[in-house]
């Protein structure tokens, strides 16, 4: 199937030598014809000159992004990553979204990478996206040349991975999760190919010291000494970014690649959110929507350093308290009332920043190895002394319970990710104002599918010579149970033990014992769950895996399916780039950039070092393969990278299972809603106070009667909105529930009432313009015989001075 852009440029291309031809032949007549005949031909060169502009691009790519609403169910569904089941959604902090991008050479090949606002890629979801692609492009985009990867937001939605060990706490398969995941990255990825144009590609990365910390230091500690003396910090401090500039609209976008775990929101949040890495790109793509590459240009930003938003900066006609009041008290709270399944969409504040012909500007904080990396950088306490916690363990008198990682806005979480999210988007704007190296060189990429249970790595041993060892089936350990210092687990499971419980020994071994050929292969872990070997009702956990190099010119991104410690992804991408650099082909030098996509295409937890697998803290534990996973993983990287600057094929593997006809889930479905007597949906059941007035800083809160949130996620919609009054009767938009300032908070009386409601908190920003202005809300409510019925309804105004 043909590329409908590439369609679009040979038809340019054709324009433009037709063009040509009657330049030239009016050339001719102009010299034999015309009596002036020197300033006829000067005019012809001219016209020739700007032919040669026209078809002869400075560029070597053409380029795409795209950007689409991944936000799943607000209500009843447990979030992925903390494993907590009492961590069950409740509402949105702001909302999620697939970014991807596109970039490929006129005449060859092309790759896609797609940044997820979820904990991590899932190979179900992954194996549907490609299914649909494939649908309608054909073989332009593969499982070869597409990546998905995940921010690991610890506050989205759980339940669209295929595998049982991470449905447990979601009580299986979440269709809704699910579906909402596949629509969005399709959607993304085809608003990037529509969106291809010549462009360029261009480098920049630097350190950002105050983002991360070592959540296991012990663990890091045990790699050798030599190793750890080539490098100044115990976490990557490196940030690397790309800038995509469109030869016509300029810059369009930009990705960046840093490692810092997304557990700023805690294990007891319930609200939606991207954490810190969503935030700092919704804060950037504002900053850009504003301020384009004129950062310095601080008329735009608020007092508080964050971007404005575009419709904060509308020029308020109203200035004087007394007639804001006596305006505000003739808007009284309007009752609930139908409304149409789009107006939601329709009055979101961001669809309106985008022109009707430039695409809007997309922003994407990638994570990489951030295995052993925490955003809460002030160190972990516990919570009953506020002494440092063990050391070795991360306890606190024996418990692991009580030791927590504190953020810098401690104890507040949403300021902790507000401050991470800001100091990654600080670090973006600078290292993109400043970038300046440009990619060049060819489009290419390498995939192939490894069966990690059994896999034959090859050691080189230090007197000289070499050995045969092997992977293992997936198994976790008991130090896995008492999760991290980011989110400790409960029980009495600590970090740290290479032993194991007797009790919970016995515990497992109901649900599966291993054999002493696995109890071996694992060794030091013991063995709390034998996932890779538990088959009822289907796969416990994954044995094939894909692994990946994109390749854009001196660029390279190795998309691996976990989360690789500190030290395991500096070994990698020192193995594969030794590869690259010494191929003796000269297509890499010095300038080559080897970044890791962590958590990307499928997720299989953990890869630690030999050395750090030893201590069996959290992520030794979580190591699936055994000891030697790290290795086997710098083995096959190599071979990708080996055949890449070769040229060569490389086996397509056998691919994972499809496990969607097996999945099973226990989530009951909405039955119905309902409101008190006399009441609809919509209306207001907590006012704003009569005649107040709100100096920004402080916290407007409404409350409505509501539906529960899974009747309609409002994909690209908000089911909040805060309006600001414009003349005497115009009410325009100014921030919905994509906005950092704004949460939209979901409740019910007890699980089985069909009644709820729906609390909107606005913190006002010191950015904000006095004014009038009023909060509005959006839902969808269920009949009982199923029918949708989607209304709105708005709060008394009030004065913001």
């Amino acid at each position: 199937m043909r590329n409908a852009s590439m369609q679009g440029h040979e038809l340019s291309a054709a324009w433009c030598t037709y063009l040509f031809m009657m330049e030239l032949l009016a050339s001719i007549h102009c010299y034999f014809w015309s009596p002036s005949r020197t300033i006829c031909l000067w005019m012809s060169l001219v016209l020739l000159l700007q032919y040669s502009k026209t078809v002869v691009s400075k560029s070597d790519y053409l380029i795409g992004l795209g950007s689409y609403d991944i936000t799943g169910p607000a209500a009843d569904v447990n979030m992925m990553g903390y494993a907590n089941a009492e961590q069950i959604a409740s509402g949105i902090h702001f909302r999620l979204r697939a970014r991807s991008f596109i970039v490929a050479e006129p005449q060859g090949k092309r790759v896609v990478f797609v940044n997820l606002d979820a904990c991590m890629a899932s190979q179900l979801v992954t194996i549907k996206v490609i299914e649909r692609l494939k649908a309608r492009y054909g073989e332009l985009y593969t499982e070869q040349n597409v990546a998905i990867s995940g921010i690991h937001t610890h506050a989205g939605p759980g339940g669209y991975l295929q595998y049982v060990v991470y449905l447990i706490t979601s009580l299986g398969f979440v269709r809704q999760s699910f579906d909402v995941l596949v629509d969005g990255i399709e959607k993304s990825i085809i608003q990037a190919h529509e969106n291809l144009r010549p462009g360029s590609i261009f480098v920049n990365k630097g350190e950002l010291l105050d983002a991360s910390v070592n959540r296991s230091p012990s663990a890091y500690l045990n790699n050798p000494a030599s190793e750890r003396r080539k490098h100044k910090y115990d976490v990557d401090k490196e940030m690397t970014l790309l800038k995509f500039v469109d030869d016509q609209w300029g810059p369009v976008g930009s990705f960046n690649w840093f490692a810092t775990h997304g557990t700023s929101m805690s294990r007891t949040n319930s609200l939606i959110s991207g954490d810190n890495k969503g935030a700092a790109a919704r804060f950037m793509e504002d900053w850009f929507e504003k301020n384009g590459i004129k950062s310095s240009d601080t008329n735009e930003s608020g007092s508080d350093g964050l971007p404005r938003r575009v419709s904060n900066i509308i020029p308020n006609i109203h200035d004087d308290n007394n007639k804001l009041l006596e305006l505000a008290t003739s808007f009284r709270s309007s009752p609930g009332s139908p409304a149409t399944q789009t107006m939601s969409v329709a009055r979101r504040v961001r669809g309106a920043l985008k022109q009707a012909e430039k695409p809007g500007f997309v922003s994407a904080f990638c994570q990489t190895n951030c295995g052993d990396v925490s955003p809460n950088v002030l160190g972990a306490f516990c919570t009953d002394t506020g002494l440092p916690c063990d050391f070795n363990h991360s306890t606190c008198g024996g418990k692991n319970e009580l030791c927590y990682g504190r953020g810098p806005g401690y104890p507040d979480e949403f300021e902790s990710t507000r401050i991470i999210g800001e100091r990654q988007f600080r670090k973006a704007v600078d290292l993109f104002e400043k970038a300046s190296e440009q990619l060049k060189g060819e489009v290419d990429y390498r995939h192939t599918y490894i069966d990690f249970s059994q896999l034959e790595v090859t050691l080189t041993k230090v007197g000289g010579g070499s050995e045969v060892v092997k992977t293992c089936p997936a198994a976790m350990g008991f130090a896995f149970a008492a999760g991290t210092t980011d989110g400790p687990g409960a029980f009495d499971f600590k970090q740290g033990d290479d032993q194991g419980n007797p009790f919970w020994r016995l515990v497992r071994d109901v649900l599966k014992t291993p054999d002493k050929k696995q109890v071996d292969c694992q060794h030091p872990k013991p063995i709390l769950l034998d996932t890779g070997e538990m088959k009822q009702p289907y796969d416990w956990a994954p044995s094939v895996l894909p692994i990946q190099i994109l390749r854009i010119g001196q660029f390279v991104i190795l998309s691996v399916p976990g989360e690789f410690t500190t030290m395991s992804g500096r070994r990698l991408r020192n193995a594969v780039k030794t590869v690259l650099t010494r191929s003796g082909n000269g297509e890499f030098g010095s300038n080559t950039h080897v970044v890791i996509a962590g958590l990307t295409n499928t997720y299989s937890q953990y890869v630690a070092t030999l050395e750090e697998y030893q201590v069996q803290r959290y992520e030794g534990a979580s190591t699936l393969y055994g000891p030697h996973t790290l290795s086997a993983y710098i083995q096959e990287f190599q071979k990708l990278a080996t055949a890449l600057i070769k040229g060569q094929p490389v086996e397509a593997g056998m691919p994972p299972p499809d496990l969607l006809q097996k999945q099973i889930s226990l989530l009951t479905p909405v039955i119905m809603d309902s409101t008190p007597a006399g009441k609809n949906f919509g209306d207001v059941s907590s006012d704003v106070p009569a005649n107040s007035t709100f100096k920004r800083g402080s916290t407007v809160t409404v409350v409505f009667w509501s539906s529960c949130p899974r009747n309609d996620l409002l994909t690209e919609g908000t089911f909040a909105l805060v309006e600001m009054l414009q003349g005497k009767d115009t009410w325009t938009p100014m921030y919905d529930d994509d906005d950092f300032c704004l949460r939209f908070k979901w409740s019910r009386p007890s699980k089985l009432s069909p009644q709820s409601k729906a609390t909107i908190e606005w913190i006002i920003p010191s950015s904000s313009s006095p004014g009038v202005y009023r909060i509005r809300h959006f839902g969808a409510s269920k009949g009982l015989m199923g029918s949708i019925r989607h209304f709105t309804g708005s709060s008394s105004a009030f004065v913001v001075a």
